[in-house]
């Protein structure tokens, strides 16, 4: 195989329901239209999306002797920290943690803080979860439509959201030094790792070189 050219890879995920034609129609007309746009207005664009922190660690790494397996002691009762953020090409990350599902009222909580912030008019980009498209949420950003307006990605299509890349991230990393034994630890955890993260705007900059978000950057 390695004579052919071929190599070892882990394969890409794709939702079967994925339209190819409405994701180019995105590349190449609605997100160039919204760039325009949010020029003309002096917008700031954010990439917006939701994610349940668990207390893992996807990169654990050890040493052992050969044929002894290394042991991480762990609670066997689960339990997770929620997080909606958003980042921006020019390394603006904003985020917002909760224990509750997102319903409606904690999205707009979230959104109510994004704009309280932010100097700028937000163009948030986010993808079609129900939560994001319900009439409250429509009807309390059009009430406050000089501060912020919403787009959607095309569906089934998360790869070319460039927040996906900030969730990969902190799955690999959060719990990297100290995997949480409670909540409480891992709120602590995730605060921490994001805080550092803030301080870094060239690590948030650096998940919009990925191939399939460049042309977000």
């Amino acid at each position: 195989m390695r004579r052919w050219g071929y190599t070892a890879q882990r394969p890409k995920k794709l939702a079967y329901e994925q339209q190819p034609v409405k994701v180019q129609h995105w590349l190449d007309h609605e997100y160039p239209a919204i760039v325009k746009q949010a020029t003309s207005e002096k917008a700031e664009i954010h990439w917006c999306d939701e994610v349940g922190i668990k207390p893992e660690c996807q990169a654990l790494q050890s040493y052992s002797l050969k044929g002894k397996t290394p042991v991480v002691t762990n609670r066997s009762k689960r339990f997770s920290i929620n997080m909606v953020s958003t980042v921006s090409n020019n390394g603006k990350l904003r985020f917002m943690l909760y224990e509750e599902t997102l319903k409606t009222d904690v999205f707009i909580e979230f959104l109510r803080r994004l704009v309280k912030y932010s100097k700028k008019k937000i163009f948030l980009i986010l993808d079609n979860l129900r939560v994001h498209h319900s009439k409250k949420v429509q009807k309390w950003v059009k009430k406050h439509k000089k501060k912020i307006s919403l787009f959607f990605l095309p569906p089934y299509a998360p790869q070319y959201n460039p927040d996906e890349y900030l969730n990969n991230d902190l799955k690999r990393n959060v719990n990297r030094k100290h995997i949480p034994l409670t909540k409480s630890e891992l709120q602590s955890n995730l605060r921490s790792y994001l805080k550092t993260l803030q301080n870094k705007p060239h690590h948030i900059q650096k998940f919009f070189e990925a191939e399939d978000v460049r042309y977000a950057a």
